[in-house]
């Protein structure tokens, strides 16, 4: 038995679904959906303790809104970065055939 690193290949597997996994995959991964689901779920927090801050906090704070301001800014870059995800999907890595890229030649390992 040898260990060349040739992936497992699936008979049941065809081109199609192979390039739709490797696709789902990319998409999963996404640091994008990430980072925007945060600052999106974090600005909406922020800005609701924004909204009902007391007097004494917003004096506190110079007469400035500070976390209804900061809030926003962070549901703003959220909804952005969840935007941009969605218009520019990730696309999927180029599989070892795509890329020309062969294994070693038999007996080399």
């Amino acid at each position: 038995m040898d260990n060349r690193s040739e992936p497992a290949r699936d008979p049941h597997v065809t081109g199609a679904e192979a390039e739709q996994r490797r696709s789902a995959a990319a998409r999963l991964f996404d640091l994008r959906r990430v980072i925007g689901g945060l600052f999106a779920v974090y600005g909406i927090i922020v800005t609701l303790v924004g909204v009902f801050d007391s007097q004494a906090e917003i004096d506190k704070a110079e007469g400035v809104r500070i976390n209804l301001w900061a809030g926003l800014a962070m549901l703003g870059f959220g909804l952005l970065m969840l935007l941009w995800q969605w218009l520019r999907p990730a696309e999927p890595p180029a599989s070892p055939e795509e890329r020309g890229v062969v294994g070693p030649p038999d007996g080399e390992r």
